[in-house]
Order: structure tokens, then C-alpha cells, then sequence
């Protein structure tokens, strides 16, 4: 179940990232050569026009290998040959991608839990709720003469309460309305009574839901990019495949939603990461795209490849110690 989870994951986000290169490469009318998903050998490869489709053995990365990217060409449909606007739109759009597909599952995501309404959809056992007599199914009316229209009026009513003051919670039962009295617990500084909500699907919401979670996710990676700058991040912080795929094991067993948020989390590191102003990686590549904008010609073709073999170099490397890392803490051997 851990490797069809953890194929599924990688697939689903590579494959969305190079086809976010490869549909704009078509777009822009740039010859793509080959589309790859995986790395390593080739057991699948089909040829359609111009461009050969191959699946490989490994899926932790993949490629879009494109006319005259890396070497010279005379194609007129050569990657060099377009404008370096153009060519900017097909570097950057794997990332965007990557940034759209999370927004889409933490969208689904948030549809399918639902936003919270006022109807009790669970009682934590031995909870103040459940030793004063609330049950799933009661829908809440009001707390202590404060009418509730929300779930947000639920927490911030229990919150601002006197905590030596009993509840008085009208619930509507049955066709009835019955008045339950609870005492609030005191946990991590939060005043709760053990409730959980029912959800109700709102696609609006959910949409929303989406991008606010996406940003927010995007928030985390640069927050943690500048702690690392500030030399506050150990190699614990840092995982690769190893670490995601125990991570997908973990999620895996908790149900599909957190299957899916863990999808959409990886997405955008992803994204992000790729983003990055470095060597080898398509954020390395918008920059000298920028500056043969600023400067109205190319860096030499010669000078930037070794620029990015280096990169490329110090990306295996450091790959190796991540993986060497998580090794040591999966106890894999």
C-alpha cells in the first residue's frame, strides 16, 4: 500500500509539473523531443509527431527534452530561437502548475470535509459534552443567551465564557429544545467542551478554501528558506525521497485526506523549490533568461551550461546527504 501511495504521489506530481513545460513548449511552438516521466531506464516509449513519450523505471523526476534547450540548433522551432519571454512562460510554468494542482486537491479537500456548520457530528468521549449529555445529531441554538448562527460563534461563545460558569446550551433535539449545562475543559490554553461539527459541501468556500491553504503553504517554505539562511535548520529539517515516502506511509494510513493534503504539500515544495534562483533549477534558468532580456542578447551558451553542470553537481551531492539522512532516521537497514 506504501509504494502504490508513494507512486501515485510522485506520478501525479511530476507528471503535472512536466506537462505544465511541455503543453506551453507546444503553445509557444517550441519542438519538444521527448516527454519523460521517471528516471533511469525506459521500459514504455511511444513516438507521436515530432515528440517521443517515454515512461521509466524510477519515478523521482522526469524531463521535457526540448529542441535546441542544451545544445545548438537551426530549427527554427528551437528552444533559443524564441523570445526570452516566451521561453520564461515554458521554465516557469512546471512550478505553476505544480501551485494550480495544489489549489485544485486542497479544494476537493476542503469540499469533502465541509465547511462547519452547527450540528454536532461527534461527542469526544469523556468530555465535558459528553458527561453533560450532548449528542451527535443536536443542533446548537445558542450558548448562554448568545445566539449561534456559526460554528465561529460556537468556539468564540466557549472562549470568552466564564470558566467557573456552567454553559447553558440551548440544542435543538428531536423537534425539541432542550437546555444542557457544561463546564469547559482547559487544554493548550483553549477552552473546549469536546464537539466536533458536521460539514456541509460549499464549493465557494471550498474554492477559496483552496487558494488561502495554498499560500499558506507557500508561506511555510519561504519562512523556511530564510530560517535556513539564518542557519537555524538542521539536516533533520530536510528530507528526499526516503523521508517522503515514509511520509506518504503515514498518511496513507490515516485515510485519503491526508493523503491528499500530503500530495498538495509536496506539490508545492515542488513548486517552490524549482523556483529558486539556482543553478540547474528552473528559477537558475529564469535568471539568465531576465538578464538576456535586460541586456537584448544571450550569456554565452557555453558559460551558462557549466553554470548549471556545477549546480547540477552540488543538487546530486546534497541529495546524497538527504538521503543518507533519511536512511539513518527510517532505520532502513
Amino acid at each position: 500500500m506504501t509504494v502504490i501511495a508513494a507512486i501515485f504521489v510522485f506520478l501525479i506530481v511530476i507528471l503535472i509539473h512536466e506537462l505544465g513545460h511541455f503543453t506551453v513548449a507546444k503553445l509557444v511552438g517550441i519542438k519538444v523531443n521527448e516527454l519523460s516521466i521517471g528516471m533511469g531506464p525506459r521500459f514504455y516509449h511511444r513516438k507521436r509527431g515530432d515528440t517521443e513519450y517515454s515512461i521509466r523505471a524510477l519515478p523521482i523526476g522526469g524531463y521535457v527534452k526540448m529542441e535546441g534547450e542544451d545544445e545548438e540548433s537551426d530549427d527554427p522551432r528551437g528552444f533559443s530561437k524564441k523570445s526570452p519571454l516566451a521561453r520564461i512562460a515554458v521554465v516557469a510554468a512546471g512550478a505553476i502548475m505544480n501551485f494550480i494542482l495544489a489549489i485544485i486537491v486542497l479544494s476537493i479537500i476542503s469540499f469533502m470535509v465541509g465547511e462547519p456548520t452547527t450540528t454536532i457530528s461527534e461527542v469526544i468521549e469523556n468530555s465535558p459534552a459528553e458527561l453533560a449529555g450532548l449528542r451527535p445529531g443536536d443542533k446548537i441554538i445558542s450558548i448562554s443567551d448568545n445566539k449561534i448562527e456559526s460554528w465561529d460563534d460556537i468556539v468564540n461563545s466557549i472562549e470568552n465564557s466564564d470558566i467557573e460558569t456552567k454553559l447553558e446550551i440551548k440544542v435543538e433535539r428531536d423537534n425539541d429544545i432542550t437546555s444542557i449545562f457544561v463546564t469547559p475543559n482547559i487544554e493548550d490554553g483553549k477552552k473546549i467542551i469536546g464537539i466536533v461539527p458536521e460539514g456541509e459541501g460549499n464549493l465557494i468556500t471550498a474554492i477559496k478554501e483552496g487558494f488561502s491553504n495554498t499560500a499558506y503553504f507557500i508561506k511555510l517554505m519561504i519562512d523556511f528558506i530564510m530560517t535556513a539562511f539564518s542557519g537555524n535548520v538542521s539536516a533533520d529539517d530536510l528530507s528526499g525521497p526516503l523521508g517522503v515516502i515514509s511520509a506518504v506511509n503515514q498518511a496513507a494510513n490515516q485515510g485519503i485526506i491526508s493523503l491528499l493534503y500530503l500530495l498538495a504539500f509536496i506539490s508545492v515544495n515542488l513548486g517552490f523549490i524549482n523556483l529558486l534562483p539556482f543553478p540547474a533549477l528552473d528559477g537558475g534558468r529564469i535568471v539568465f533568461l531576465i538578464v538576456e532580456l535586460v541586456r537584448g542578447k544571450p550569456i554565452d551558451q557555453k558559460k551558462e551550461g557549466l553554470i548549471h553542470f556545477i549546480g547540477l553537481i552540488l543538487l546530486f551531492a546534497l541529495m546524497i546527504f538527504v538521503t543518507y539522512n533519511d536512511i539513518l532516521r527510517t532505520n532502513l537497514f
